[in-house]
C-alpha cells in the first residue's frame, strides 16, 4: 500500500521536503515527527521556562522573572520549544488547515497537562481554550486551541477535565501579537477578555490551554480575569513555548550579586 501510494500520489514532507514513503493524512515524514522532542532540561516551577545553568549554591527552582514578579497564574507547562518542527506543525494547522496535525499537537498538549495534573484537586478542572474574537473565528473557521484541547482529552482518561467554551470570551478584537515587544503585547490584550458566567468559575480550578506561550501576556491577562471572577487556581498548558532563559544564564552564573542585579533590572523594566 505504501509503495502504491508513493507511485500514484507522490508528495514531499511539508517540513523538510523529503519524499514521503508512507501513506498518511499528515504530510510530515517520520524523521521530522521524531525530532519534535519534549523539553528535558531543568524548568522553572512556575512559568515553565528553562532554568539557566546555575552554580549549585544557588539551588534555584524559579527563573529570574518568577523570583521577583508574582504571575497571575499558578503554574504553566509546555511540551516543547516553539521552534523548528513544532512551530511548523502548528502553522500547518493554523494557517494551512492541515487538520490531521491537530492529532499530533493534541498528544503534545496532553503531555503538558500531565505535568500539571499532580497539582489538581479532587474536583474536575475547568478546561478553557484561549478564545478567539468572533471576527477572527469567522475568518479562520476554527479555534485551534479548542480543537487541540478536545483531542487531548482523549489521551487523558484519568484526569478529570470539564471542557467549556463560552465561560471565557474575547470581547475586543486585538492586533496580532507577532513582532510586538513584551510591553506592547501586554497592552494589546489588556481588557480583551471577560468571564461570561462568573458563578461557573467561582471557587473552581481552571486549566487554560493554547497552542503557544510566547511572553505569557495572553495567558496572564486571561488568568487575571479568571482570578478576578473567583477562580481558586489557574494553570496554563500549551503545546510549545518560546524559551528565554539562555540570555539570563550569562548574567546569573556569575554569582549572587549578579542575581540581585538581574532581579532589580527585571523589576525596573517590567519583564
Amino acid at each position: 500500500m505504501d509503495g502504491l501510494f508513493t507511485v500514484l500520489f507522490p508528495s514531499d514532507c511539508r517540513l523538510c521536503s523529503a519524499p514521503l514513503t508512507t501513506a498518511s493524512r499528515l504530510p510530515v515524514c517520520g524523521d521530522c515527527l521524531a525530532g519534535m522532542t519534549p523539553l528535558s532540561d531543568a524548568l522553572c516551577l512556575v512559568c515553565g521556562d528553562l532554568l539557566p545553568d546555575l552554580p549549585d549554591y544557588l539551588n534555584a527552582s524559579r527563573c529570574g522573572l518568577c523570583r521577583c514578579v508574582e504571575l497571575p497564574f499558578d503554574r504553566a507547562a509546555a511540551y516543547g520549544s516553539y521552534a523548528d518542527g513544532i512551530r511548523h506543525l502548528i502553522h500547518l494547522l493554523k494557517y494551512d488547515e492541515i487538520y490531521p496535525a491537530a492529532d499530533v499537537l493534541a498528544r503534545m498538549l496532553a503531555d503538558a497537562i500531565c505535568q500539571l495534573a499532580p497539582g489538581f484537586g479532587a474536583d474536575p478542572v475547568l478546561l478553557l481554550p484561549v478564545p478567539l474574537h468572533r471576527v477572527k473565528l469567522r475568518s479562520r473557521g476554527f479555534n485551534q486551541a479548542e480543537q487541540i484541547a478536545r483531542l487531548a482529552i482523549r489521551h487523558l482518561p484519568s484526569v478529570k477535565l470539564e471542557l467549556v467554551r463560552q465561560d471565557l470570551l474575547r470581547q475586543r478584537e486585538t492586533a496580532s501579537q507577532t513582532g510586538l515587544t513584551s510591553h506592547a503585547r501586554r497592552e494589546n490584550v489588556r481588557g480583551a477578555f471577560r468571564v461570561s458566567r462568573p458563578e461557573a468559575v467561582a471557587g473552581r480550578e481552571v486549566l487554560l490551554v493554547d497552542d503557544v506561550y510566547t511572553t505569557g501576556a495572553t495567558a496572564s491577562e486571561c488568568a487575571r480575569v479568571l482570578k478576578r471572577a473567583g477562580a481558586s487556581r489557574v494553570f496554563v498548558a500549551t503545546v510549545a513555548r518560546t524559551l528565554k532563559a539562555s540570555a539570563a544564564a550569562v548574567v546569573i552564573a556569575k554569582g549572587p550579586a549578579r542575581v540581585e542585579s538581574l532581579d532589580a533590572h527585571a523589576r525596573a523594566s517590567g519583564e
